[in-house]
């Protein structure tokens, strides 16, 4: 039986670097529409793209955190988010990869944002937002600053 993960599968060749390992292997997986529940129930690594421009890295590790911070949870995270933005969430496509092991993942993610620094990354679009919630500061994120906010009905 064929795997559907295939294209998506991540396996280290321990004699070469991870980094550009990664982005090969990440840029001939399909580039997918990002809509609710895309991705596979694993651990992994992901990007997400706007008008073909890589914007964002993540993670989303089950091993570590013993929860359901699976690739498909992770991100229907960032779409619930990215949907209270005016963006044209047709203009977003998403990739990812699957690992043998979380400690792959962190490694990865860690060598890809350090490399690519992608503008998305620290802006505030991922789970922890810098200063917000914090008492005494109104700190607007880096991402609120880049795109408004959708008007409630």
């Amino acid at each position: 039986m064929d795997d559907p993960l295939e294209p998506h599968r991540f396996v280290f060749d321990l004699d070469r670097g991870i980094r550009e390992q990664v982005i090969e292997k990440l840029e001939k997986s399909p580039a997918l529409p990002f809509e609710k529940s895309v991705g596979p129930r694993e651990s992994g690594l992901y990007a997400l793209y706007y008008d073909g421009e890589l914007t964002y890295i993540g993670k989303a590790t089950k091993e570590f955190t013993k929860s359901d911070r699976t690739l498909r949870a992770r991100l229907n995270e960032h779409l619930g988010k990215l949907k209270g933005y005016a963006l044209d969430l047709s203009r977003v496509t998403c990739r990812f990869l699957v690992f043998e092991s979380d400690w792959w993942v962190v490694a990865a993610e860690v060598a890809l944002i350090r490399h690519l620094d992608p503008p998305w990354n620290g802006s505030g679009l991922g789970s922890k937002t810098p200063g917000e919630g914090r008492p005494g500061t109104d700190r607007v994120s880096r991402f609120d600053q880049l795109f408004s906010k959708r008007l409630k009905p």
